[in-house]
């Protein structure tokens, strides 16, 4: 099947520059996907079949299809979804604590993947699931889906860019003496382990960034941004700096008051991938978490 990636109408600017020169340096159409336009789908203008090379006029429709590199594995499985912004390109998605993202081994159904493609079979859409930021299990929050190829690059393109800004709230064990800071510590594997991540001098560059809300009565509530995007990585820096996540006993944070790691993804921001507008979303903090955050700082209001 055939998937709408790009359609577009030439202006002056594209006046006299070719498809291929438009689509890459304007739409951020790679190299590797004009390929597979070229031999799994087809560009036309007009209408008609075009060639890349084939300067533009004002007034020409551009179409770009592509076919799906494979048919989705995924089994469709209705699930409630909390969906918070959709278009042709994207969803913006809060996902519960408690639910896993992707199939795997251990989680061979009920995950998010399942019920958006359910979600999506039932309004007549045959998309794979493609998603942008992943989130672990048991950590709540806003995260996105692209919905097809050519988002899903273009969201590549803003993590290596880090375009695309996410930001956490978290509440850690103990109380910071500083108000601010970044942890700067590379992450790998631990020692005999296929889950468990450590900082270690070999393991991949990692920067958290940090800023206190609130603490008082041996926690702490942070606002949390990542430099990079490493399996875990809040999680093991905090851990490593001697205030493990409350709730994440796999990094040493005790689940005496709350059954998970409190951590929620609150907010993403990025421009658009096509029509390069700012999209800025925010999402409260669960009720598992607020009543942590009640328990240990009262009536105190985060930014003090």
């Amino acid at each position: 099947m055939l998937e709408e990636l790009i359609r577009f109408t030439a202006d002056e600017s594209d006046e006299g520059h070719t498809v291929r020169d438009v689509l890459q340096k304007r739409y951020g159409v790679s190299r590797r996907l004009l390929i597979r336009a070229k031999f799994k789908g087809r560009i036309t203008r007009n209408d008609l079949l075009v060639f890349v090379n084939e300067k533009l006029h004002v007034g020409d429709e551009i179409v770009v299809m592509v076919q799906e590199d494979a048919e989705e594995t995924v089994a469709p499985e209705e699930m409630p979804l909390e969906i918070r912004y959709e278009d042709d390109d994207l969803m913006v998605i809060t996902k519960p604590a408690g639910l896993v993202i992707h199939p795997t081994g251990n989680h061979a159904g009920g995950t998010l993947a399942n019920g958006v493609i359910a979600y999506w079979k039932s309004r007549g859409e045959h998309r794979r699931f493609r998603a942008v930021n992943r989130l672990d299990k048991d950590t709540s929050g806003l995260l996105i889906v692209a919905k097809n190829q050519w988002a899903h690059e273009q969201f590549s393109r803003m993590q290596q860019d880090r375009e695309l800004h996410r930001t956490y709230h978290a509440i850690a064990e103990g109380e910071f003496e500083t108000d601010e800071g970044t942890l700067d510590g590379p992450i790998g594997l631990a020692e005999d382990s296929f889950i468990t991540r450590q900082v270690r001098p070999d393991g991949q560059p990692a920067l958290t960034y940090y800023r206190v809300l609130v603490r008082g009565n041996g926690m702490t509530h942070l606002e949390v941004k990542l430099g990079t995007g490493r399996t875990h990585q809040i999680r093991v820096h905090m851990s490593h700096l001697g205030h493990p996540l409350a709730g994440d006993d796999l990094y040493g944070g005790g689940r005496t008051y709350i059954g998970r790691q409190a951590l929620h993804a609150v907010r993403l921001c990025f421009a658009h991938p096509r029509g390069g507008e700012l999209m800025d979303f925010t999402e409260p903090m669960p009720a598992d978490m607020q009543e942590l955050a009640s328990r240990f700082f009262g009536n105190e209001k985060s930014g003090k």
